[in-house]
């Protein structure tokens, strides 16, 4: 049947969507979720039906992905033609009931998932089941491999390309600011492509972004490389590993994340990296919360990493409290540059020139934390960040204090004596949130102390900065049900909590990417 089309003017989250009035439909034999072929000329993809009552019976209703798929206009006419449902939803039953799957089939499952030909329920299923039953090595290779064919890649023309990833779920984690403009001014290449914050206060994307653009396309990342030997960019609008963004959208308010193996190696894969250090944090408050938990998936990542013919190392590192003293996106910018100009903060200095360490000894670097320290320490660390940051459109001479923070702010106190014996990351994570990070970019959390300093009555803890009085006054109510940091003697502390208790205790989802 042909109709005309009605353009809807909203994205429906990268799935390709029309709507079709229910009439036409049943004369079609269509139903809700049903695939059709939409026709212009010589050109069809394949869409996903809705149905709805009152349309005319001549219109269909599209969304953005069918417009721009087909360059569609008000008035256009298409045809309308009833198809067969994908094979990949076999192939996902089949997973449902515990059956292995192919490469044929996972590469059909993707691909699939690319072109928007499966709705956002058949992809639950498949994410439900392999939560449930777990991926085994080969389908996270598999998974890897289809994620990659799927999308764009970039190529640079070099050897070796270093890479860093971390699997996240600790705030205040601005190594990859430290650890790029190291590897970088050494002579080496790290072209880091990084996600935005999904539930976290700021993501690197986030943080570099204060300083200079990170939304690049794949040849001015090229360019920058060229001229810097490394890249700190937004990933999202690049086209790698186009099904990992599909996927996070679905899992994410399942609170499930079976995919994370295949979702780091891909885009790892997808820049070309052939040496990869993957920072595991471990201890409380992560997702990680054991060492011996944390060598089991470093032992799936390096074996996966080997089948697409990368080098991987895993560096697990103490998750236990935030990397630095600050949590958003400009604050944490602010501590970056502050380091790299010389004014140390300890345990940042040490994560990210251990993990550059690694990296550096993968490539036959001898004493690699050692060349990584003396690299910060003779500034070469910080001329290369000014010059990655102008090659990407930034300020060179942007100094610490020329970066916004946020102009409401309220510094909290001791109300105990002692040593802080333990701090809660995701309290501190959803305070700064709450505040407005990571899109007020001058918002967040700093902290005056860490994990064994101590503290007297009166002694300030940590500071909380937002753009919005009321957004401050939010991030304050969390401090009515939850005290962020555990302080005094031990032998005083050994009552954690009672069982009910009058707080409510949050288990917020950390997927970060």
């Amino acid at each position: 049947m042909r109709f005309k089309v009605k353009l809807l003017g909203f994205e429906a989250g990268k799935k390709r969507i029309i709507v079709i009035d229910d009439e036409p439909a049943k004369v079609m034999g269509i139903h809700a979720l049903d695939r059709v072929i939409v026709r212009k000329g010589d050109r069809d993809i394949v869409a996903i039906v809705n149905i709805a009552r009152y349309l005319p019976h001549d219109t269909i209703a599209v969304y953005d992905e069918v417009a721009k798929a087909l360059d569609l206009r008000d008035g256009d006419e298409v045809e309308i033609l009833p198809t067969e449902r994908p094979a990949s939803i076999k192939y996902i039953r089949n997973r449902m009931n515990g059956v292995s799957l192919s490469y044929e089939e996972v590469y059909e499952i993707i691909k699939d998932i690319v072109e928007g030909r499966l709705s956002d329920i058949e992809i639950a299923a498949l994410v439900t089941a392999l939560h449930l039953q777990g991926m085994n090595i080969e389908e996270a290779y598999y998974f890897s491999k289809a994620m990659v064919e799927t999308g764009k890649t970039i190529e640079l023309d070099r050897y070796p390309i270093l890479d860093k990833h971390s699997l996240g779920g600790v705030p205040g984690d601005k190594t990859t600011m430290l650890v790029v403009p190291i590897i970088a001014s050494l002579g080496h290449t790290i072209p880091k492509t990084s996600s935005r914050a999904i539930t976290s206060p700021a993501g690197t994307a986030d943080r570099v972004e204060v300083l200079c653009p990170v939304d690049l396309s794949v040849d001015e990342i090229k360019e920058v490389v060229s001229k810097t030997n490394g890249c700190m960019v937004w990933g999202g609008a690049l086209g790698l590993a186009p099904a990992d963004d599909i996927i996070i959208r679905v899992e994410y308010p399942l609170s499930l994340d079976p995919f994370f193996i295949p979702s780091i190696m891909a885009k790892k894969k997808s820049v070309g990296a052939t040496h990869v250090v993957l920072d595991i944090p471990t201890g409380r408050g992560t997702k990680v919360k054991t060492i011996g938990e944390a060598h089991l998936i470093a032992r799936s990542f390096i074996e996966v990493g080997k089948r697409l013919g990368m080098k991987v190392n895993c560096a697990i590192t103490l998750g236990e409290e935030p990397v630095g003293y600050t949590m958003g996106p400009a604050l944490e910018a602010w501590e970056a540059l502050n380091t790299l100009m010389g004014n140390w903060t300890p345990d940042l200095v040490d994560k990210a020139t251990s993990v550059a360490g690694v990296l550096l000894e993968m490539v036959g670097v001898s004493n690699g934390k050692a060349v990584a320290l003396e690299a910060l320490r003779s500034g070469k660390a910080e001329k290369k960040f000014r010059e990655i940051i102008e090659a990407q459109g930034g300020d060179p001479n942007v100094k610490p204090d020329d970066i916004p923070l946020g102009d409401k702010k309220i510094l909290i106190r001791s109300e105990m004596k002692g040593p802080v014996l333990w701090i809660n990351n995701s309290v501190l994570a959803e305070i700064a949130k709450l505040a407005g990070a990571p899109k007020d970019k001058g918002a967040g959390v700093r902290l005056y102390v860490k994990i064994g300093d101590r503290v007297k009555a009166g002694d300030p803890l940590f500071e909380i900065y937002s753009e919005s009085e009321f957004k401050l006054d939010q991030a304050l109510k969390v401090l009515e049900e939850e005290m962020p940091f555990g302080i005094g003697r031990i032998e005083e502390m050994m009552l954690i909590d009672r069982i009910p208790t009058k707080r409510e205790h949050r288990r917020p989802f950390i997927l970060e990417r």
